[in-house]
């Protein structure tokens, strides 16, 4: 269940209250008339099956609350209550298949920021890559892969392509490109520094590493696992199971790959160089499109549903 507060003028409050009401799947509705401050106005809270807040949320958006009021959507983590069970039970479909769109937006637009926090994570992220590249070392190489946070702009740009919102696209990609730029650059630095105190070897990175060989090594079954992992990230998103982005952060060769391109490049390596930039493309490319069309996908099926259930009633 979520519960939804909603600050209206006092002269839409009715027309909340109607929309509430005649919305299959909420329960729990309080009205406080003039509690509202800034802005002025009524308050309205409500319980709401999962599965029927977005149609909800967007038709309180048409009436323009997200402009002259406001809209607060949360969590409810326990609900001991008959009436909320009854309204999720007309709520139509499941709630771990519906989604949030504006919850999703919102959630892509604060992981895709070009933050301080953003950088340090995937310029750590691709140093420790590196170090796991010349030990070849898979249990590295895993652990970068889970610190590394370059699904939340990939996810940004699926969002914003769906959802048509150029401004998230934009902010996303720079994000993205900004990102592995300056831990590549970084990583270089740091490759060399490395090398200069004997930690780093030329002969460590061009031996036989059997363990992590794969990384410069682009091929089909590489953009497989990126699309599978990239429709399984987005289902994670949209279904809030969170729990299981950390299983698609380590199965695709992302930060490994930029990682393995910056230290070839600090020894000159073209060959492993350009595989490792090829690696790191086509997965990227992998994610962003199976993202896209589940995005898609999820999009047609509830809009769908939603109009097979207005020619039903």
């Amino acid at each position: 269940m979520l519960h939804l507060r909603v600050i209206t003028p006092s002269d839409k409050t009715d027309a909340v209250i109607r929309l509430i009401e005649t919305t299959v799947g909420t329960a729990h509705l309080c009205v406080l008339a003039g509690a509202a401050r800034n802005p002025a106005g009524d308050v309205v809270t409500c319980d709401v099956a999962r599965e029927a807040g977005d149609e909800l949320i967007s038709a309180l958006q048409e009436l323009g609350l997200d402009t002259t009021g406001a809209i607060a959507v949360e969590n409810i983590d326990l609900s001991l209550s008959t009436r909320a069970q009854r309204a999720e039970e007309e709520a139509p479909g499941e709630a771990a298949d519906a989604v949030l769109w504006e919850h999703l937006t919102d959630a892509t637009h604060e992981e895709s920021a070009l933050s301080i926090t953003y950088l340090a994570f995937i310029t750590l992220a691709t140093m420790i890559a590196a170090c796991g590249v010349v030990l070849d070392n898979a249990i590295l190489i895993v652990g970068a892969m889970a610190v590394g946070p370059e699904f939340g702009p990939l996810a940004g740009i699926s969002t914003a392509m769906v959802q048509r919102r150029p401004r998230l696209a934009l902010r996303s990609l720079v994000a993205l490109l900004v990102g592995f730029a300056v831990a590549m650059a970084v990583t270089v630095a740091f490759s060399l520094f490395m090398d200069a105190v004997g930690l780093f070897t030329e002969q460590k990175l061009e031996g036989d590493r059997p363990q992590t060989g794969f990384v410069y090594a682009p091929d089909w079954f590489s953009f497989v696992v990126a699309v599978l992992a990239g429709a399984a990230g987005t289902l994670s998103l949209t279904s809030a199971k969170s729990g299981a982005l950390v299983g698609v952060a380590i199965s695709v060769t992302t930060v490994p790959a930029a990682a393995n391109a910056a230290v070839a490049f600090s020894y000159g390596d073209t060959e492993q160089t350009v595989g490792s930039t090829e690696q790191l493309l086509l997965n990227l490319l992998g994610i962003m499109l199976a993202g896209t069309l589940t995005l898609l996908a999820q999009k047609w099926f509830w809009s769908t549903r939603r109009m097979s259930r207005k020619k039903a009633a």
